[in-house]
C-alpha cells in the first residue's frame, strides 16, 4: 500500500473521529455513566511513552453499551476529570441515574461538583480489592482475596451486610491497613444493592472499559511508533468503529428501568 494510499486514509480516519468527537448527545437516553483511566504504553516518535486516557461507557435503557468519549487529558486529576465531563455535559448527556468508577478521588470530585452528592456512585470492586491487597503482606493475600469476594459476591444484600461486618472484625485484628482501606471507600462499595440483583455484576466494576484498553494493547504491541499523544484515543475509539470489537449488552439490562432503592446496609462496624 503507497504512503499516499495510507495517508488518504488516515485522513479520513481523522475526520470521522472530530465528528465523532464533538457529536451531541442529547438524544442518548444514558441511564448508567462507566468512567475509567488507564495508562496504556506505546511509542511515539520511536520512544516507549505512558499516555493516560480518560473513557466514558454509557448504558442505553435497552441495556446496550455504547462509547461517549475517550480523550488523552495527561493525567486523572481533579481538574481533568472535570474538563473531561464538562465536555460530556456541554454536548448535552444528562445526569445519569448511577455512575461507576475506578476509584480515583479527582473523578468522584469532579462528578460531585457537576451532579451533586445525591449522585449514586459505585466503586469498582475490582479496583478496591487491588487497594486491599497493597496494604497485606503477601502471605495474607490469598485468605483477604477469598474473604472480599465472599462478601462482595454473597446473594444478597442482608448477606452482604453479615459478611462485611464479619470482614471488619476480622482485619481490624489480622491487618489494620486493610480494614482502613476498605472504610475509605464507604457506602459507595456497595451502591450496587440498590439495583435489582439481576443487574450486580454488570455494576460492580469498570471492566467494560478494561476490556476495551485490553483489546487495544493486544493489538497495538509497544513496537508500533505513533504519530503523537492524540492518536491513542482515536486507535481506541476506531476498534469499536470498525467493529472489530462488539460490545454486549449488560447483564440484567432488562430491570433497567426499575428506580433505585434505598441504601440498606448498616454500614456500621
Amino acid at each position: 500500500m503507497s504512503k499516499d494510499v495510507v495517508s488518504r486514509a488516515w485522513r479520513k480516519v481523522k475526520v470521522d473521529w472530530d465528528a465523532w468527537s464533538t457529536r451531541d448527545l442529547a438524544e442518548e437516553d444514558i441511564v448508567r455513566l462507566i468512567l475509567d483511566g488507564t495508562v496504556i504504553k506505546t511509542r511515539l516518535d520511536r520512544k516507549a511513552t505512558n499516555i493516560s486516557v480518560l473513557a466514558a461507557f454509557g448504558i442505553r435503557r435497552d441495556g446496550q453499551k455504547v462509547l461517549l468519549s475517550i480523550r488523552n487529558m495527561g493525567g486523572e486529576s481533579t481538574a481533568a476529570w472535570s474538563q473531561f465531563l464538562a465536555d460530556l455535559d456541554a454536548r448535552g448527556l444528562r445526569r445519569p441515574e448511577f455512575v461507576i468508577v475506578d476509584g480515583a478521588p479527582g473523578l468522584e470530585a469532579a462528578l460531585v461538583a457537576l451532579w451533586g452528592g445525591d449522585l449514586p456512585i459505585q466503586r469498582c470492586t475490582v479496583h478496591k480489592h487491588r487497594n486491599l491487597l497493597g496494604h497485606a503482606p503477601k502471605r495474607l493475600h490469598d485468605e483477604l482475596s477469598e474473604d472480599y469476594r465472599d462478601m462482595i459476591y454473597a446473594d444478597s444484600a442482608a448477606e452482604i451486610e453479615t459478611r462485611r461486618k464479619a470482614f471488619l472484625r476480622k482485619w481490624k485484628l489480622k491487618c489494620r491497613a486493610v480494614v482502613d482501606s476498605l472504610e475509605e471507600a464507604g457506602d459507595r462499595l456497595f451502591s450496587f444493592t440498590r439495583l435489582d440483583p439481576s443487574q450486580w455484576k454488570s455494576a460492580r466494576t469498570t471492566n467494560a472499559i478494561e476490556r476495551l484498553n485490553e483489546e487495544f494493547r493486544r493489538r497495538i504491541k509497544t513496537q508500533t511508533v505513533l504519530p503523537c499523544a492524540e492518536t491513542v484515543p482515536m486507535l481506541l475509539w476506531a476498534l469499536l468503529a470498525s467493529g472489530q470489537i462488539q460490545m454486549r449488552k449488560v447483564d440484567g439490562w432488562e430491570t433497567l428501568s426499575q428506580p433505585l432503592v434505598p441504601m440498606s446496609l448498616d454500614l456500621a462496624a
